[in-house]
């Protein structure tokens, strides 16, 4: 069986994606984000700072077409006793706020559908993020079905590892990470293969209300594509968000709340051959 061009117009690549309406709004410039629950699918190793257990849905519609819906569903769950950093002396207040993160780390899992009945994307994965001091390490294990109709589908087993380090604490972090490792083979004609992608990126927060984030992502076999974002809190519970992708040419802008225990994000992204796309996420979080 062979998985080809007819595939690759309108796959997602079987590439790595967007995780989080979050993400999306930042033009996906999210390697070096941390924290959260779709940490699982942007950089495993930010799922190394999460403190509660949380459950997050994620929807996108690209282009108001049904054929390139994207649903996922991720579950991070720490492991062990919170452990709380020392506060520097000196500090000052905003900033002395102690990190703390679980001890034996946090495991997580991931479940997320693309396409319709023609083609179509299932991916199911197992990831585990661990923080030591100011490095964090993640990796995640991913099993991959591309389905054709009328040719059969096609499942891979694929790997990916991401790092990450607080340069300086709280204010500048540099995230990578590798897609697709083990280089997994869809189809033995002209050697079809899951792209190989690696990313990396800064993470970069001036004051406690702005955060700035860069990246640069390269496939293997494609330009690099180099993203930016902006996000602006005027309150803890509000945010706002724009990005930009260069190698898409994609523009992007959405909002988030935090509403007791759920956070709510949205993001709309424009590009200017094909349209608007449109993200929603939902996250809850249980425990102090």
């Amino acid at each position: 069986m062979s998985l080809l061009p007819v595939a690759s117009a309108v796959a997602q690549s079987n590439g790595p994606g967007v995780r989080g309406a979050r993400a999306a709004a930042l033009g996906n410039a999210s390697v070096a984000l941390a924290g959260e629950v779709w940490s699982m699918g942007n950089n495993a190793a930010g799922l190394g700072e999460m403190q509660r257990p949380t459950v997050g849905f994620y929807a996108e519609n690209r282009y108001f077409s049904s054929a390139l819906n994207v649903g996922g569903l991720a579950v991070a769950l720490p492991l062990g006793r919170i452990g709380v950093a020392p506060v520097v002396a000196g500090e000052v207040p905003a900033a002395a706020v102690a990190p703390s993160w679980a001890r034996h780390g946090v495991v997580a899992f991931e479940a997320q559908r693309f396409g319709g009945q023609l083609y179509n994307e299932t991916r199911v994965g197992a990831g585990y993020g661990y923080r030591f001091g100011q490095i964090s390490l993640g990796g995640r294990v991913d099993m991959l079905q591309v389905s054709i109709e009328g040719l059969g589908s096609r499942r891979v087993l694929l790997g990916t590892l991401g790092g990450q380090i607080e340069v300086i604490p709280r204010r500048l972090s540099f995230g990578a990470s590798l897609y697709n490792l083990n280089q997994a083979q869809l189809a033995s004609y002209q050697d079809e293969r899951v792209p190989t992608v690696l990313k990396a990126g800064l993470a970069y927060r001036p004051t406690a209300q702005v955060l700035l984030v860069v990246e640069t992502e390269k496939d293997v076999e494609r330009v690099a594509n180099f993203k930016a974002g902006l996000e602006y809190r005027p309150v803890p519970a509000l945010a706002a968000r724009i990005g930009l992708a260069t190698a898409t040419e994609q523009a992007s802008a959405g909002i988030g709340v935090l509403a007791g225990a759920f956070q709510i994000d949205y993001a709309a992204a424009f590009q200017q051959s094909l349209g608007f796309s449109q993200h929603l996420s939902v996250s809850k979080s249980w425990g102090n």
